[in-house]
């Protein structure tokens, strides 16, 4: 067994990810032991994810709020506390809030052999956004 004690400081996610606030609490980094890495991130109203895509999945656990979820050429799905979400494997997709509340989700995914956990893309425009 190992435990880590909490003591991590939130983060700010970057604006090259990130469209609006949001902020991140590291849950575990891929390492020697697992390839699995999460953290716990919160939207604000409105911010969102660019487009991204995860080369082993992700698995997203909706905590508070309400938000979206969509994938390239598909319309937002919402999504609420107590879903999950998988994300197929080089899925391109984005996820946040909605325009009036916050979101918070568990994000789960997979570190590939070379060490890659994401792939960023794009941001997300207005009107994807509000399709």
């Amino acid at each position: 067994m190992k435990f880590t004690r909490s003591g991590g400081e939130t983060s700010t996610g970057p604006a090259d990810w990130f469209t609006g606030t949001v902020f991140i609490d590291g849950i575990r980094n891929p390492d020697d032991q697992s390839a699995v890495g999460c953290g716990h991130v919160r939207f604000t109203p409105g911010a969102r994810t660019a487009w991204h895509s995860h080369p082993k999945g992700q698995t997203l656990y909706v905590t508070d709020g309400l938000g979206y979820v969509a994938t390239r050429g598909a319309a937002p799905q919402e999504i609420r506390p107590g879903d999950v979400v998988y994300i197929e494997p080089g899925e391109e997709h984005w996820h946040g809030a909605t325009p009036g509340r916050f979101m918070a989700h568990v994000a789960i995914q997979e570190a590939a052999a070379d060490g890659e956990v994401v792939t960023w893309l794009e941001h997300v425009s207005d009107e994807e956004y509000g399709a």
